[in-house]
């Protein structure tokens, strides 16, 4: 487990003093979106899937059940959950850092939840750490999926977590977009400053 340090509010442009390892020389820079508005935008597309993962599941749901299994406003109650566990979120992509790398918590304004790490991983431990938030959006969809149809209010909390959980990562998904495409095998991939390196 690495060392976990809580940031506060940061600017976008500090980003780059709290994510400053050791980089290689050899170490190569990955072609990624230069802003983090950029890379929400260029990511918009990795939403998709998982809306229509969610919004089929909840309409198999219904059809099976023959009635609304969902009460609508409670989804808000569960998106608002959701939203505070962005927090649970970054952690989920610093465990697996090694014991004793420094890792930064943070919200960069205007209010993105940010973890901040510059340390080389495997490019398999790296792409795990990506996508280990989606855990946050699957662990509730599938007690979605089990909750009984009558209860809808708690369906409703269920499914709202598993959105922003389904959600909120899209910006990660890219990123392994990107390792798959660019990083050749055997390589480790390390965040530093604003910039994706392998070597």
């Amino acid at each position: 487990m690495p060392k976990i340090h809580w940031i506060g509010i940061i600017d976008e442009k500090e980003i780059e003093k709290y994510q400053k390892g050791e980089l290689n020389f050899k170490a190569v820079k990955m072609k990624m979106p230069k802003t983090m508005n950029e890379m929400m935008t260029k990511a918009l597309p990795f939403l998709i899937p998982a809306f229509i993962i969610m919004f089929s599941l909840m309409n198999i749901k219904s059809s099976i059940n023959q009635q609304n299994v969902v009460n609508r406003p409670f989804i808000l109650i569960g998106a608002i959950i959701g939203f505070v566990l962005l927090l649970v979120h970054e952690v989920l992509h610093v465990i697996v850092y090694p014991k004793g790398v420094n890792a930064y918590i943070g919200i960069a304004k205007p209010i993105t939840f940010v973890a901040l790490v510059s340390y080389p991983l495997s490019k398999k431990r790296f792409i795990i750490m990506c996508l280990l938030p989606y855990m946050l959006g699957i662990i509730p969809l599938i007690a979605f999926w089990l909750s009984p149809a009558y209860l809808t209010e708690l369906n409703g909390v269920l499914f709202g977590m598993a959105c922003m959980g389904m959600a909120s990562p899209y910006p990660d998904a890219y990123t392994v977009y990107q390792v798959v495409k660019q990083v050749p095998k055997n390589r480790r991939v390390q965040y530093y400053g604003d910039d994706i390196y392998y070597v």
